[in-house]
């Protein structure tokens, strides 16, 4: 627990934990799709509304840090559900790398749609969760869920299309 307390001491650093923690989920899920964006997913029937490729990093990238952002206002707080939203956090990055894997990873648009609902769901419980300790970490997580409900569309309109 020294470490834990160390850290806690220095708001900066506990910050900094947060946002990487978030950014490693996105490096994680990047492995999956790193090699299958230039192969399998340029063979994919693209959605009308689907954006160009170079879109997803900078958007995920800033998605992690917000992500990160608002976990760390969550972990400051001495609301006493202040833990079970962090687990709830921990929880959905999970799906969040799981998605990666399903869809680019075994390049399946319906596996990618099985996780990705979840995933959904998952950010509107830690978003609800969240809102209830710190409401700008909530605010935080809310382009977040905007980007995810774009990308549950897109998924299923992958998944139709091919």
């Amino acid at each position: 627990m020294e470490i834990r307390s160390s850290i806690r001491r220095r708001p900066a650093v506990e910050w900094v934990a947060w946002v990487v923690l978030s950014e490693l989920a996105g490096v994680l899920g990047g492995v999956a799709t790193a090699s299958a964006v230039q192969t399998w997913y340029t063979t994919l029937v693209q959605p009308a509304f689907a954006p160009p490729n170079w879109v997803f990093g900078p958007v995920w990238t800033t998605l992690y840090a917000l992500m990160g952002t608002a976990a760390f206002l969550v972990s400051r707080s001495s609301h006493p559900r202040a833990n079970v939203a962090l687990y709830a956090f921990l929880g959905h990055l999970v799906l969040n790398v799981a998605w990666s894997l399903a869809f680019f990873g075994l390049q399946s648009p319906l596996y990618g749609l099985v996780v990705i609902v979840p995933l959904l769901a998952a950010i509107v419980v830690v978003t609800g969760l969240f809102a209830r300790i710190d409401r700008r970490a909530a605010a935080l997580m809310l382009p977040y869920l905007a980007w995810v409900s774009f990308a549950t569309l897109l998924n299923y309109r992958f998944w139709v299309l091919n």
